[in-house]
This record gives C-alpha cells, sequence and structure tokens, in this order.
C-alpha cells in the first residue's frame, strides 16, 4: 500500500507561483511512488486583502493530481473539520506552505487537529518568516503555525536564518528546484513574434508581481540612466519588457514613468501572465533583471535557469547565492546607477559566455532533493 502524502497550499483553481510549485511537487511525489493529494483554499484572501485582479486561473484543472477545494482562511469551524478529516485520513506526511502570517491560525489549527492521530509528520516548506510587509500580529501567528510543525524546508539562507529566531526544530536548506512545467524554451525570434515584439531589439525583463519589494522603480531609473548613454553613444541601447501584475498603486509608477521620459524604452505586459504564456516571455529576453530591495528568494530565478537566461540581480537577502557572479549573470547593488552599469556589462560579455554555466548550475535544481529531505526529515 502506497505511503499518503497530502500537500496544503495554493494549487488549481488558485494562480501564481507558489500553485504551481505545489502541483509540481505533487507530481513529484507521485513520480515517488506516493499517493499525493493537495489540499488547497476555497477562500485564500478576503478581497480586501489581495492585491490582484483575481486569484483564480484561467487554466483548465489538471487532471493527474488530486487536488481538493476545502480550505476557508477565515472560518474557524472549517480549519476543525479539514483537520479532523486528515486527522482520520492518517497521511505520513503533511507538507505545508507558509509564506504569510495571516495564515498562521488557519494552519496552526488544522495541524493541531490532524497531528492528533499520532501517526502524522508535518513538514513546512517556509518562503518566508519575516514578512516582506509587516503587520501587527505578525509573530504570533507565525509562532502558532510552527509550534505543531515537526521540521522545516528552507529555500534561502535568510529564511533560515529568520527561522532559527522562532524555532529550533530541524530544518534544511535546500535550492528552490526549476520550474520545469512551463513547457521548453523557444527560439528567440519564434517567442517575439508570438509577443509582438520587434527581433531586432535588445530586450531584458523583468518577470513577476509588481510590488515595491522588487525595486522595479529603481529598475526604472537605471533604464533612465541607460537612455542617455544611448543617446550620448556610449550604450547600444536596450528595451525593458515588464510582465507581471500590479500589487500594489499602477499610478505611482506610470507618474515615474512619465517623469522620467522612458516610455519608448518600455514594453508593457501589466495584465496577468498565465501558465501557458510564460516560456513565451522568458523565451523573448536576452537577460532577466531582478532589482530587489530585499528579498529571501526569488521564483523568477529557477525559472530564468529552467530557460537558461542569464540573470541580473540585487546583492540582496539570498539572491547573490543562487546566481553565481560572472557566470549564470552579474550582481549588484540595489540602486539605478549600479544596475544600469551591470546591464551594460551583461552585454558587453555577452549571452552565449553564460549559456555553458547555467547549464551546468541548473543541474543542482531537482524536485527530487525536496522530495527526499521532505523524506528524511519527515523520518527522524
Amino acid at each position: 500500500m502506497k505511503q499518503k502524502v497530502i500537500i496544503i497550499g495554493p494549487a488549481h483553481p488558485l494562480r501564481g507561483g507558489l500553485a504551481s510549485f505545489d502541483e509540481r511537487l505533487a507530481r513529484q511525489f507521485q513520480h515517488q511512488g506516493y499517493d499525493t493529494s493537495i489540499y488547497t483554499f476555497s477562500l485564500q484572501y478576503p478581497g480586501f486583502l489581495f492585491p490582484g485582479t483575481t486569484q483564480f486561473s484561467s487554466e483548465p484543472k489538471p487532471t493527474d493530481i488530486n487536488i481538493k477545494v476545502c480550505i476557508n482562511s477565515v472560518n474557524p469551524l472549517n480549519w476543525l473539520l479539514v483537520g479532523n478529516e486528515l486527522r482520520k485520513l492518517k497521511p505520513s506526511i503533511i507538507i505545508i506552505r507558509y509564506w504569510l502570517p495571516f495564515m498562521g491560525p488557519c494552519l496552526g489549527t488544522i495541524l493541531r487537529c490532524a497531528k492528533t492521530n499520532g501517526v502524522t509528520k508535518l513538514v513546512c516548506i517556509a518562503d518566508n518568516v519575516i514578512p516582506h510587509e509587516k503587520r501587527p500580529g505578525d509573530k504570533q501567528f507565525t509562532q502558532y503555525c510552527f509550534k505543531p510543525i515537526d521540521a522545516f524546508v528552507t529555500m534561502s539562507d535568510k529564511v533560515l536564518i529568520d527561522l532559527k529566531t522562532i524555532t529550533q526544530k530541524p530544518a534544511q536548506q535546500i535550492v528552490h528546484p526549476l520550474y520545469d512545467n512551463f513547457g521548453e524554451a523557444l527560439p528567440k525570434e519564434k517567442a517575439r513574434k508570438h509577443l509582438g515584439i520587434a527581433s531586432d531589439e535588445n530586450i531584458i525583463l523583468f518577470f513577476g508581481f509588481i510590488r515595491k519589494y522588487k525595486g522595479l522603480d529603481i529598475l526604472l531609473h537605471a533604464m533612465k540612466i541607460l537612455k542617455e548613454k544611448m543617446v550620448n553613444g556610449a550604450f547600444k541601447g536596450c528595451k525593458l519588457l515588464i510582465a507581471g501584475e500590479y500589487y500594489e498603486d499602477k499610478k505611482q509608477y506610470d507618474d515615474l514613468i512619465a517623469e522620467l521620459d522612458i516610455a519608448d524604452q518600455l514594453i508593457l505586459r501589466t495584465d496577468f501572465i498565465s501558465d501557458s504564456e510564460v516560456r513565451f516571455y522568458l523565451s523573448a529576453a536576452d537577460f532577466v533583471i531582478q532589482p530587489y530591495r530585499n528579498a529571501t528568494q526569488s521564483g523568477v530565478t529557477p525559472l530564468a535557469y529552467h530557460f537558461e537566461k542569464p540573470m541580473l540581480v540585487t546583492n540582496v537577502g539570498g539572491l547573490p547565492s543562487l546566481v553565481p557572479n560572472g557566470k549564470v549573470g552579474l550582481v549588484a547593488e540595489p540602486n539605478p546607477e549600479a544596475i544600469a552599469g551591470k546591464i551594460e556589462e551583461l552585454y558587453e560579455i555577452g549571452e552565449q559566455h553564460f549559456i555553458p554555466h547555467l547549464r551546468e548550475e541548473k543541474l543542482k535544481y531537482s524536485w527530487q532533493v525536496l522530495v527526499d529531505t521532505i523524506i528524511r526529515l519527515a523520518m527522524e
């Protein structure tokens, strides 16, 4: 009889990187012989807490994964019902995605109920321990969620360090596995034709939800510097493809673009990018730029690895450890002058220099490593 594993976290019909991750993780557990299900949210966030246009995916439901849509993040009675259901199922392992203190009361209550069966081990994948945007009660909600958990997996040293301020339970850091579920890379010309982008232009890419900590405004200031260098003949120029939905006030960015007079240097695709479109954006770019103010890890980095796109990351959080400088990309300080200079350097070095190093480095980013780590932690 197969051992039962249950993942608690976002999955279809919810959208976004966490949902894609959980579904890919479920497939890996199934591949390694486990009876795997995902318990996801019927209500993830109340509407007033969600900054985007919709929480739901337009993609078809996966047919190869058992996804149960049943968790209401704000209904304590629901938490007890789900927890008691999991208690009776007696899975060998429950894997919990933790990324936001708001989820602490819901997840903590479910886990307490489930664990009373005396059989199930609880392993948490902690994406963040200290959130990017802090709110009252964050620490208390996190502590409540973490108390019944047996062990933790993190995907950056920053999160591991933060975790140790909350709990001393067993924890293992691994690298974020590759997002290899978005299809294969396309020839650059084909991807650009699909997106309606000129094939003969230099294109850098900012990809993902637009939030303050990701530093898009810093990158826009860098684009102003590069535009001035282009006018003076000191730089051959490039355009910035911004692909991702605003998760904060769009007007502040529109105003900044107008103030800097760089609209002609930008290609704006600021709607949500569906899973089926991801590969076109990554394949169309010369380089991926992550100008973050602060970071734990980034789901964009394993995307860039999968599509073999050199990166520029800022020297914050866990990003530099994931992007060996000069090999798979470059590391810059998080200010416009440094980022502009490193973008120039990327084009001076050339895309092809980085490709062999990307192919070698990406071998470390295995889903089997994550599954084997979770199983080992659960058995300790």
